[in-house]
């Protein structure tokens, strides 16, 4: 259990922390998937809750990741609400657009590289710092990918790129599977969802840059 019960179904005890990191993520990736800058917010939110529940589930690398996501989210609220002139749509904020086709390569390269760096490093550090870890971390590998690739397509959906959600949509796959090993299942089933938000969200974005384009 990762925290004290707020209620029990089917058996399984759902901690306080695990629902409302459930509630909070949820809501920011639908805001997300809309266009909706007020995304960010909710998701700082989210963020230092999902900290917690990931430091007592032993997945360190989420939990690092969610230091990085604190940051970007004030961030991209900035970048969303307040674009470039020439960068904004008609509700004056950022427009979608897509990434250079010649970067696909490198920053696919570029997760592989640090998803083994960062997954030998998640390895160890049970040994490192056992006051702080005093538990192997599990999936290190798998878990690694997620924090990587999350913080590559976190920069893409700063910038509003339409490929953020192919991206979202193989992360939330991993991570569904992960969280479900560690039975943190409602967060499991929030990110099987996050599977269709994230597939809506690059059908409703492409069709939206699709337009931005015949416009100008």
């Amino acid at each position: 259990m990762l925290d004290s019960t707020i209620f029990t179904l089917f058996g399984y005890e759902m901690s306080h922390i695990e629902f409302w990191a459930t509630v909070t993520g949820g809501l920011a990736v639908w805001l997300s998937a809309k266009e909706n800058v007020w995304s960010w917010i909710v998701g700082l939110l989210n963020v230092c809750l999902a900290f917690r529940m990931f430091y007592l589930s032993q997945l360190y690398p989420d939990m690092f990741l969610q230091v990085f996501f604190f940051i970007t989210n004030m961030i991209g609220f900035y970048m969303w609400k307040f674009p470039k002139e020439d960068q904004a749509n008609a509700n004056h904020e950022l427009q979608i657009t897509r990434i250079n086709p010649k970067l696909y390569f490198p920053f696919l390269l570029g997760i592989v590289l640090a998803t083994f760096m960062m997954g030998r490093f998640a390895s160890n550090l049970h040994e490192w710092f056992p006051k702080l870890f005093y538990l192997p971390s599990a999936f290190p590998y798998a878990d690694s990918f997620v924090l990587t690739a999350s913080i590559a397509t976190t920069f893409l959906m700063m910038r509003k790129k339409v490929e953020t959600w192919w991206m979202w949509l193989l992360i939330d796959m991993v991570s569904t599977v992960i969280y479900y090993q560690k039975e943190i299942k409602l967060y499991a089933l929030l990110y099987f969802v996050f599977c269709f938000i994230a597939t809506y969200g690059a059908i409703d974005w492409t069709k939206k840059f699709k337009y931005y384009e015949v416009k100008k």
